[in-house]
């Protein structure tokens, strides 16, 4: 089980940084765009999102990581013992 959700953040964490991405991407076509104040508002929102994107993704990929090594030495473990 501890696999199952080790794998479920890490493939989260990756579906968010893909997320980031595309937002930034969207955040250069609209800065093409003429400055008015709600272009400005999409700038600055898209901006604090990617951010949280990212830093979400980021918490998500190292606990995967630590919870997905740390159920592989639990099993190297368990196969030694026996």
């Amino acid at each position: 089980m501890n696999k199952f959700v080790a794998l479920l953040q890490i493939t989260t964490a990756l579906v968010l940084a893909v997320a980031s991405i595309a937002t930034l991407i969207n955040l250069l076509l609209i800065f093409t765009r003429p400055e008015t104040i709600s272009v400005v508002n999409a700038l600055i929102g898209q901006g604090v999102l990617i951010i949280c994107l990212l830093v979400i993704s980021r918490i998500l990929l190292r606990k995967g990581l630590g919870a997905w090594r740390g159920a592989n030495a639990g099993s190297d473990s368990d196969t030694r013992a026996e």
